[in-house]
């Protein structure tokens, strides 16, 4: 009787402080980090955010940290899990950007997780994955970028921003990247290499800076039956960075621009800027949505100051209106 006490006591807290994480003291990590990817692990329980190492001028920060949590308000930073400049990653060089993570039950009931990163290979920059059997390592590189030549048809952009995206209907994963274009593809069986033939450039058409016009930083999610697309507007640097969406009947689009795109955007009255690069998290069994983005550290919006590498990781809930449109964040 006591062990099932406080197991309930454990589950209504565990609720409590989930339900409340909408006014939960923003940011949510110390020091700067930015393009955070958020997980929450079947097998270990946890939640984790995986980032951009910020505070480095020209984005040079070379490592990813990764932070755990039982809660989503109090972090623990789990250390160093990928270095791109050691022997960890054979092919780069630096500029450790803007990672995805997906974790995939095997055959055996084990799980693997796969750590999609860009980093500069030289003359470019290009799309890696790493391989763990735990969400904090080791992970061992490929040995190889996954993703190096811009896709077919395109003529400018960076090969950053990767999402990784498991469709819930079909099973099949996903990959999507893309700065100045957001491109989609099949990922094979393996992980770590694309169905040759899928890749298909899913570039929202239109738009201005004041709305949507596509720069970077694609997520997608699914939920009752439409297939959401968030993308960055502007650059990060800008205090007008923000978030827009449509949607889709397939993960590799069309891709239909929403009515009203916008979802997260700057409130310069409470010192909040450049509310953008976002990850979503579903919290397992309930229909309850949160968005994991980063902002400008108010102290560093002046151009001067190097306000695109002076990013800071928070969270809020994302909620639906009756039809499935996204009502419009406003970051706390």
């Amino acid at each position: 009787m006591r062990t099932q006490n406080l197991l309930t006591t454990a589950l209504f807290l565990l609720a409590t402080t989930l339900s409340d994480v909408s006014i939960a003291q923003n940011p949510i990590l110390p020091d700067f980090h930015a393009d955070p990817e958020v997980l929450h692990s079947r097998k270990t329980g946890r939640f984790y955010i995986y980032s951009t190492t910020d505070g480095h001028p020209g984005w040079g920060g070379w490592y990813f940290q990764v932070f755990s949590s039982k809660n989503l308000r109090n972090w623990t930073n789990e250390g160093m899990m990928l270095d791109v400049r050691s022997e960890q990653v054979p092919w780069a060089k630096g500029n450790a950007w803007a990672p995805a993570i997906e974790e995939v039950r095997q055959a055996d009931g084990s799980y693997k997780y796969y750590f999609y990163f860009s980093a500069d290979a030289g003359k470019r920059k290009e799309i890696g994955v790493a391989v763990a059997d735990d969400p904090l390592g080791p992970f061992v590189d490929s040995g190889r970028p996954l993703i190096s030549d811009l896709p077919e048809g395109v003529r400018g952009g960076q090969q950053i921003d990767v999402d990784v995206f498991t469709d819930p209907v079909s099973g099949k994963h996903y990959i999507y990247w893309g700065n100045g274009y957001m491109a989609g593809a099949q990922l094979s069986d393996d992980m770590v290499s694309l169905v040759p033939g899928t890749t298909k450039v899913l570039t929202p058409r239109g738009g201005t800076l004041k709305d949507y016009a596509y720069r970077e930083g694609t997520y997608v999610f699914y939920r009752n039956g439409i297939y959401y697309f968030l993308w960055s507007v502007d650059d990060t640097g800008s205090p007008n960075y923000h978030v827009a969406y449509g949607t889709a009947d397939n993960p590799l689009g069309p891709i239909t621009v929403a009515e009203q795109p916008i979802i997260l955007q700057q409130r310069p009255e409470k010192e909040i800027y450049g509310t953008a690069h976002n990850s979503v998290l579903k919290v397992n069994g309930k229909d309850k949505w949160y968005i994991v983005y980063h902002r400008i550290n108010k102290d560093y919006i002046q151009r001067d100051k190097g306000p695109g590498w002076h990013r800071e990781v928070c969270i809020d809930r994302m909620r639906f209106d009756k039809d499935g449109k996204i009502i419009p964040v406003i970051p706390q």
